[in-house]
Parts: C-alpha cells; structure tokens; sequence
C-alpha cells in the first residue's frame, strides 16, 4: 500500500512548528508550477529559477501570517509572481515574454516526431507572438489559465483580484486576442485547448 502525502495544511502546520522536512515537501510538491509562474513573469529561465528559489525562502519566512484557512497553492504563487516581476523591474528588463518563450520553451516530457514538433513549434510562435500584442494584464490572465492551468479562484488569488474580475477581465482578453490568433490563420479555441 502506498502511503499517501499528507495535505498542504497539514505540512504548513508542521513546517510552522519547525519541520523542514515538511516545508521541503511543499517545495518539492510546487516548484515546477512555480517555476512557470517566474518564467512567465520574467521571460528567462535564469531569472525565473532564481525568482521561484527566493520566493520559496520568502515564503517560508512568512509562513507565519499565512492564513490557515486559506489555500497555499495561490498563496505560494502570489508571491512568486510578485518576486519575478520585481526582479524584472529592478534589473530594468523589458524584454517580450513570445520572444523568450518561443525561443527558450519550458522542457517538456515527452519528444514529439520532428514534423509535429516542428508544426506544434510554428503554432506555439504564432500564439505566442499574439499573445505578445496583448497588453501585459491580459497576456497575465491568459498565462495563468491557460499555460499554467490555474482554476479561477487560484488566477484570482495569485492576481490580488476578485475571482469575478478574473471573469471579466479573461472575457476581455480572449476578444482581444481572438482577431490577432485568426490573423495568423489559427483558431483560438483550438490553440488554448477550450
């Protein structure tokens, strides 16, 4: 029988008593979905690794005005977008996340062929250079829903907003990105997997 990994609250209650082991579990458990989070509101893979490791410590050390109550996941990730974007900022950086991604992609599991690796390759920098177009608070939104499969109430959280803001708000951003997808002959629906 496997044994099974004992919930976020439980482990930040522990890590809170001082239990490494269990704040090392909920590194290990988010550290890929944090990474993401830094990469996109960096725009570089080394940037992104040293944003998530701060943010981690930082959270770490605030563990103690966590709400118990509260999810850790959106908490967590709150903090990691706000240290990448800072980091961002200080370093002056105002590089385009479509140009960084689409030349510098997150690893994935699985190789695809060469053929489909190349189509999937050209649709991801069509998207990603739509996506480029958009102002930053909506190419956030999108990210966050759709590249990194936040549910609403988890983009709300990470964003500081209400979870009916993030409604309106991906609303909007999808009509906006919806012509520059169909001027690059793709479908929207179809290359955010809705």
């Amino acid at each position: 029988m496997i044994a099974q990994s004992p919930p976020d609250h439980e482990l930040v209650e522990e890590a809170r008593r001082g239990d490494p082991a269990a704040y090392a579990e909920l590194v290990r458990r988010y550290q890929d979905v944090a990474f993401r989070v830094a990469y996109f509101n960096s725009g570089s893979s080394a940037d992104a690794a040293d944003a998530a490791q701060d943010a981690f410590v930082k959270a770490y050390y605030a563990l103690p005005r966590f709400r118990a109550e509260a999810p850790f996941r959106p908490w967590l990730l709150r903090i990691v977008a706000n240290e990448a974007r800072n980091r961002r900022r200080s370093a002056g950086r105002r590089e385009r996340l479509a140009e960084r991604a689409a030349t510098d992609p997150v690893a994935r599991d699985v190789a695809p062929s060469p053929e489909t690796g190349v189509i999937a390759g050209e649709r991801r920098a069509a998207v990603l250079a739509a996506l480029g177009e958009l102002r930053e608070r909506d190419r956030r939104i999108i990210e966050y829903r759709y590249f990194l499969g936040l549910s609403e109430a988890e983009t709300a959280e990470v964003l500081g907003v209400a979870k009916g803001t993030v409604k309106s708000r991906l609303s909007r951003a999808l009509t906006r990105l919806r012509p520059l997808i169909e001027e690059r002959g793709l479908a929207l629906d179809e290359d955010l997997g809705r």
